[in-house]
């Protein structure tokens, strides 16, 4: 580990006499406060720790790793999470009124930026795997029609890779949307963990994108609302872009997950420099517990057990799809563990209960007909093992059936294709002037929706203010409910805020 690293730093202040009169409050008294939390090395922007919002000295030093580390030209560290580099992104890489070609199955901060900026959204919609029930890639092809046909576009983007692990070809994609002379943005906030290793994708920075957001703490060792943005070439509106992110990101940022940035860095570099060394230092990784190359080896040995073991429950492969008469393969993380349920006799709510209650793992999330357990270098031998043991058991404890069952009773979860009358920004303008209502799911068809409808995770919109409410977005919203879910971004369960006149 580096020893003039920010965490080091830290803990050596944390160590002296100093005593400080600035912000914060708890004042680093940790007879007060006690042990438990790192007050220690909570402390605010004082002389000699930089400050992020005009870096040039231990923080700059730390983002210039991270661009390095990444292969990016340029980072920046966030510590407002991907959400605060996403909305940047979009507002600084899109004029205000402007059109976005983007994914429909972004995140909701991607919809939120688009309110704020009162952009017009062009949508592309992902294949959706019916095997799986899971959204499949956003094809190059469908990136070069878009654009063909809309000369006004500004910027593309795009979610890769999504929540269940599937990967776009950012490589192709990139060089189409370049042709055109705009920006490609990827939300790769689940790839933090690309590029280091071949059996992972490697990250967009490296496939051409213009800016990439990386959530660190979703599978690397870092804390939570850790992530970083970066940007490459000339495309993006870089200046902009720093602009909106200096308004989004807090003026009191926190050096504890700062510090929690630069230790993760620190394992990455270090992993980096031990694996090009000499025979030495290969020795020396092999005796590694937590590299890259033994989550790796514990990883597939987990997935070849799934895969080779269950009956009624299957491991989920989406990198393999049927096109036509073929068999095609696409990119898929394979550190995440989906589940399917499809043919078994209990429901991915049953076996997500069972594996919470009875084997105290907590699984990242279900969806329809399946459930995730996300990994990472940090996970264990002992992880791995309870959860293939209750996999397992719970495999042996269900029936087969032949009969692929669609937990929705026959919904299709495929993202609704609805009709944009207003521009989500609307929204609040029909709010000030009393011009809403509220209806029940079942009587809410036709109307215009003044309220996001989503599942969290993964916190991807069905239904988007401004738009039309169809009876496919209805059918999902009762099927979701029917299983038990709670539909979030509306003010009241069972029930969506509309215009009243409309």
């Amino acid at each position: 580990m580096r020893g003039n690293s920010l965490y080091e730093k830290l803990k050596k202040y944390e160590a002296s006499d100093f005593y400080g009169f600035h912000m914060p409050g708890h004042k680093r008294n940790t007879e007060l406060m006690g042990q438990g939390l790192p007050y220690g090395i909570d402390i605010t922007e004082i002389d000699g720790f930089d400050d992020l919002h005009h870096a040039d000295g231990i923080l700059l030093e730390l983002e210039q790793r991270i661009a390095k580390l990444y292969g990016a030209d340029r980072s920046r560290i966030l510590i407002n999470g991907s959400t605060a580099g996403i909305m940047s992104a979009i507002l600084g890489g899109v004029d205000r009124g402007g059109k976005l070609l983007v994914a429909r199955n972004c995140h909701k901060s991607v919809y939120h930026a688009m309110e704020l900026g009162g952009l017009e959204p062009v949508y592309l919609y992902p294949e959706f795997d019916t095997t799986w029930e899971i959204n499949g890639v956003i094809e190059p092809g469908q990136i070069k029609a878009a654009l063909e046909a809309d000369s006004e576009i500004q910027a593309v983007m795009l979610v890769s890779p999504t929540y269940d692990g599937v990967v776009s070809d950012i490589r192709t994609i990139a060089e189409i949307v370049h042709s055109y002379q705009i920006p490609l943005i990827v939300d790769e906030a689940h790839g933090a963990h690309f590029g280091f290793h071949p059996y992972f994708p490697e990250n967009s920075n490296r496939c051409g994108a213009d800016v990439v957001i990386h959530s660190l703490h979703k599978t690397l060792p870092a804390p939570t609302q850790t992530a970083v943005l970066h940007i490459n070439g000339t495309i993006a509106k870089e200046e902009q872009i720093w602009h909106y992110l200096n308004m989004l990101q807090t003026s009191s940022p926190s050096y504890i997950l700062m510090a929690g940035i630069d230790r993760c860095v620190g394992l990455l570099e270090r992993e980096k420099e031990i694996s090009k060394a000499n025979e030495k230092g290969q020795a020396l990784l092999e005796k590694e517990q937590y590299g890259f190359r033994q989550y790796v080896a514990r990883l597939e040995r987990l997935r070849t057990e799934l895969q080779e073991s269950l009956q009624s429950l299957k491991l989920v492969e989406p990198e393999m799809r049927k096109s036509g008469l073929k068999i095609e393969y696409m990119e898929y993380d394979k550190s995440k563990i989906l589940i399917s349920t499809k043919r078994c006799s209990k429901t991915s709510e049953e076996i997500y209960k069972l594996l919470l209650e009875k084997y105290h793992l907590q699984m990242e999330m279900r969806a329809g007909s399946y459930i995730l357990a996300m990994t990472s270098i940090a996970d264990t031998d002992a992880g791995f093992e309870r959860l293939k043991q209750a996999l397992l058991e719970l495999d042996k404890s269900c029936r087969f059936i032949s009969t692929e069952r669609t937990e929705g009773a026959g919904v299709s979860f495929a993202l609704p294709r609805t009709e944009l009358v207003y521009l989500p920004g609307k929204a609040e303008e029909f709010r000030r002037k009393q011009q809403t209502e509220s209806r029940l799911f079942e009587e809410a068809e036709g109307r215009i929706s003044l309220e996001y409808a989503y599942l969290y995770p993964p916190g991807i919109p069905l239904l988007v203010p401004g738009e039309r409410i169809s009876g496919e977005v209805i059918s999902q919203l009762l099927g979701y409910q029917k299983q038990g879910f709670s539909i979030e971004g509306i003010r009241e369960q069972g029930r969506l805020e509309v215009i009243s006149h409309g």
